[in-house]
């Protein structure tokens, strides 16, 4: 197990990681990115680790893909692109440092893996999963293929390598209907969210088989949770993630992706939002439309608050946490992502 504490006291021999104003001052720029989330003092002990983390991202020519999920000293303060899972696919596959760091969980490290093979891909916790990922099934897979003959299995992108080899195509959020209504036949297999298969069977017709389970960060959200928000701050407007039930995706005023929520929220920029997802987006997106007062029921990712600074310097530094996909996986995983990008430019 990590220990902050510990891995800090070994990283100072090779780095000063003592907080000062000349450190704070030299981060302030990005400080003042999160300075509505983040208190002064916190960005005291971040900037050392900040900056030992810059100097390291150039000695080793490698780059730092963020989930819009991370904590904000790790989307505002080390992440050179960032993005939900689709951006940060398409991202991977033309980052030409050598080395990609990924902030976020391990499906996520696969997929840069797979989309760019040549790199060397890390992951500051190989304990950071998903339990979407973790209900995919190939024998479900199988089993299902066998019972609906002729019916494509379309592969949310929250799940192992191994289930987008054995898949048609992949989706995420962001693209599920589009890739959905792309496929034959008016019958399609969905792994592994079953919510998001049913959200997407509503806005197709097509009838949508789901495999697997849940998102734990999505499930927990109830329509009466909402109802009662939305008596709670009148006038309120509510965006709501596809991974939640349909009775709560029922409940909101818009449901889309993360990079959709984030783009609905620039468009109209309502005076107040409540974001039904992980709670981490509100603080990063916080900064970007003051304007906008967001509310959110904190229902925290615990895979994706593994990932820390600390945890980001120690990986660099020793290089560790490296992931890999059997030889065999990269093909076809790669070709089911990149159909899904076909769909998408189609």
């Amino acid at each position: 197990m990590f220990d902050a504490g510990t891995a800090l006291l070994a990283l100072s021999d090779h780095y000063d990681l003592t907080p000062s104003a000349d450190k704070f001052e030299a981060t302030r720029d990005r400080y003042a990115r999160v300075a509505h989330a983040v208190p002064p003092e916190d960005w005291a002990r971040h900037a050392p680790l900040i900056l030992a983390i810059d100097a390291l991202k150039v000695q080793r020519n490698a780059v730092i893909l963020g989930h819009s999920y991370m904590p904000p000293e790790v989307y505002h303060g080390v992440s050179d692109i960032v993005g939900d899972s689709l951006q940060l696919a398409l991202a991977a596959r033309d980052v030409e440092a050598e080395v990609i760091v990924q902030a976020g969980v391990h499906f996520m490290a696969e997929t840069s893996k797979v989309l760019n093979p040549g790199k060397t891909v890390l992951i500051p916790d190989a304990s950071a999963g998903c339990s979407l990922a973790e209900a995919a099934s190939l024998a479900e897979i199988e089993a299902l293929r066998a019972a609906h003959p002729g019916a494509a299995v379309v592969c949310y992108v929250n799940t192992p390598a191994a289930i987008k080899a054995a898949s048609d195509v992949c989706c995420t959020s962001a693209n599920a209907v589009q890739v959905v209504e792309a496929m034959p036949g008016d019958t399609v297999i969905m792994t592994p969210d079953r919510h998001l298969a049913a959200n997407v069977a509503r806005e197709t017709g097509k009838r949508v088989i789901p495999a697997g389970g849940a998102c734990i960060v999505h499930e927990r959200f109830a329509p009466e949770d909402l109802r009662a928000w939305r008596e709670a701050n009148p006038g309120a407007t509510v965006i709501a993630h596809p991974e939640c039930p349909p009775d709560v995706v029922d409940e909101a005023d818009f449901a889309g992706s993360t990079a959709a929520m984030i783009g609905w929220l620039r468009a109209r920029r309502p005076q107040s939002a409540l974001l039904v997802t992980e709670c981490s987006m509100a603080a990063n997106i916080a900064a970007e439309l003051p304007e906008v007062s967001l509310t959110r029921p904190c229902n925290l990712c615990p895979h994706m608050q593994k990932i820390t600074l600390e945890k980001i310097l120690a990986c660099l530094h020793g290089m560790t946490g490296e992931v890999s996909v059997a030889p065999d996986l990269i093909a076809p995983a790669r070709r089911a992502v990149e159909r899904m990008i076909e769909i998408g430019r189609a």
